[in-house]
């Protein structure tokens, strides 16, 4: 029998190194675009993955309010929240969300519900930021693009 040589190393939090990654939402698939957000949010997508660490890197997403859902879900897909009072459900289609004032939400609880539950996946989601428009005050970090229509044919639509 041989000794294996490579050893499975877990990093600490001083050891990551977290990269700055801008995605241009329009034209693209949202549950495909979040799923490869939440992706690199976790680190998995480094070879350094240590899954009680976040080890993900900030993720840009812009254009969030030209994101398309596919099939009739735009009109029938349904988001709900209580008010805390009792019967005090509220429902909105996802229609109402994208046409209203903050499309945004639309991206970041997709990716939210893609992350682990718990103070680890909450600070990974910390590390998300989502406009609706072209423009995001994260210039002087130096984002690096990230084109997620290539990486495979069904993650947008014309």
């Amino acid at each position: 029998m041989t000794a294996l040589t490579t050893a499975t190393r877990s990093l600490k939090p001083a050891e990551v190194e977290k990269k700055w990654v801008v995605i241009d939402g329009s034209g693209l698939v949202v549950g495909r675009l979040a799923s490869l957000v939440a992706m690199r949010l976790r680190g998995k997508t480094k070879a350094s993955f240590t899954p009680h660490v976040d080890c993900g890197d900030n993720v840009i997403v812009i254009n969030a309010e030209k994101v398309l859902l596919t099939g009739r879900k735009k009109d029938q897909k349904v988001y709900y929240h209580h008010t805390g009072f009792i019967g005090g459900i509220k429902e909105r289609s996802a229609k109402f969300i994208l046409e209203g004032r903050f499309p945004e939400r639309i991206v970041e609880k997709a990716v939210q519900r893609m992350l682990p539950r718990g103070p680890l996946g909450r600070a990974q989601f910390g590390n998300l930021r989502v406009y609706k428009g072209s423009e995001h005050p994260h210039a002087a970090q130096q984002p690096e693009a990230v084109d997620v229509a290539v990486l495979n044919r069904k993650n947008a639509r014309a």
